[in-house]
């Protein structure tokens, strides 16, 4: 292999890297979206549930959303378990926006 085929296969795999890597780039910009309209409603639900002095948390709902997003995950072939740490991470976060909610609100 001589230089400029070493030179032509860097320039590809840069290339490569760079549509990826915008791909990636693009996919997070949404994510953050997404996560954001999620807590727009979730607000909306702290504030529902802080008017009618309903717990901050709702257990079974988090239970039946965490096995509908692991079995989601597994369809997608993602790990299920990376899935549920995700939405626990959300759920808490969720939790705490709740508890600040129904604490103004009293």
């Amino acid at each position: 292999m001589n230089n400029s085929d070493i030179d032509e296969t860097d320039a590809h795999v840069s290339a490569e890297l760079a549509r990826l890597r915008d791909s990636i780039d693009n996919i997070d910009a949404a994510v953050v979206h997404m996560l954001a309209e999620r807590f727009k409603c979730t607000q909306q639900v702290g504030h529902l549930k802080a008017r009618h002095h309903l717990p901050p948390a709702d257990p079974g709902r988090e239970a039946s959303q965490i096995a509908r997003l692991r079995q989601l995950a597994e369809n997608a072939k993602l790990d299920p378990a990376f899935a549920e740490k995700l939405l626990n991470f959300i759920i808490a976060e969720v939790i705490r926006h709740h508890e600040t909610i129904a604490a103004a609100e009293e």
